[in-house]
């Protein structure tokens, strides 16, 4: 049993929550992975909670209220594909402004209606909430799952591979696409709109060995930091293996944010058979972009050269 929080990454979101895990003390223990896990009898609850604030997470004027449902309750059951978990049920509290003009009531249903669908998608339901009068639009979604065989952050070996699912990129160009005022592609709005929680991958590659899961919410250089931390190893990727969306580079791509793919530590034995089966069972594909080795922190190179790791997204960046 760990005796205290997860060891956390640079950054000054995490320097508050060093700050609160120190305050807290043994309150805190264990704090610090994409989920708590929670031991009943034979049976481990993995829950998360993750809010979605309007202005800061999403915007009315670029999605539907039902797809800023959907986003709010990927989100969050990303962080259960991240310890290999099976989703049983989500909770919302919303957040509603008073009505100045805009259909209040009918946004609630709308956005309630996105959760659903999200929470369907993987066999989940919704299971209660809370609804109260708020300045602005809020969406807090807690999820829960059972995890057979939970994986954390904090297993990643020396000698293991990284590997990351899917292509990285999309959704950092589909945000950049909107700040310029542009219309989004068909296949942009889907992957921005409508992120697919990797559920399946989770729970296959879980059930492969991986000895460390994170999910890519704040892009894949950061989380990277995060998993070498927590497992006290040295992260090495090799920027040029990164696989990125259409028209997107791989410095962009491991910049981007909100992608909801998962980076994952496997055993050296894992190789390309694997990730060929990987694909056969989840429709994704999965590449090898690097390794960890004794060490600490992340070290990225472009094609042999060393470069400075792009900075992941920070709530609460150093002044």
């Amino acid at each position: 049993m760990r005796r205290g929080p997860l060891a956390l990454g640079p950054g000054g979101e995490f320097d508050r929550l060093r700050a609160i895990f120190a305050r807290l003390g043994a309150a805190a223990r264990d704090l610090g992975d994409d989920a708590a896990l929670v031991r009943l009898g034979g049976t481990t609850l993995a829950v998360s909670i993750d809010l979605s604030l309007e202005g800061v997470h999403f915007r009315t004027d670029w999605l539907s209220f039902k797809d800023i449902g959907w986003r709010a309750t990927a989100a969050a059951l990303s962080d259960l594909a991240a310890e290999g978990a099976r989703p049983i049920g989500v909770l919302v509290a919303l957040g509603i402004p008073s009505d100045d003009g805009r259909r209040t009531t009918d946004d609630a249903v709308d956005i309630m209606a996105g959760v659903g669908a999200a929470a369907r998608s993987v066999g989940a339901r919704v299971l209660g909430g809370d609804l109260a009068r708020s300045p602005r639009y809020l969406v807090d979604v807690c999820v829960l799952g059972i995890a057979e065989r939970p994986v954390r952050r904090s297993g990643a070996r020396p000698g293991d591979g990284l590997w990351v699912t899917g292509r990285l990129g999309g959704a950092g160009l589909a945000l950049a696409t909107l700040r310029g005022g542009r219309r989004l592609p068909r296949a942009l709005v889907r992957r921005f709109a409508r992120p697919a929680p990797r559920i399946a991958a989770g729970r296959w590659l879980a059930r492969r060995g991986a000895r460390a899961l994170i999910d890519i919410s704040d892009g894949l250089a950061g989380e990277a930091g995060q998993l070498a931390a927590a497992s006290a190893v040295r992260a090495e990727i090799a920027l040029e293996r990164v696989p990125c969306w259409p028209g997107v580079t791989p410095r962009a791509a491991a910049r981007s944010g909100e992608e909801y793919e998962l980076l994952a530590a496997l055993p050296r034995r894992f190789g390309e058979r694997d990730a060929r089966a990987f694909r056969r069972a989840t429709g994704l594909a999965l590449t090898r972009i690097g390794a960890c080795t004794v060490g600490h922190g992340l070290r990225m190179t472009d094609h042999g050269r060393r470069i400075t790791p792009p900075p992941g997204f920070d709530h609460f960046p150093a002044r």
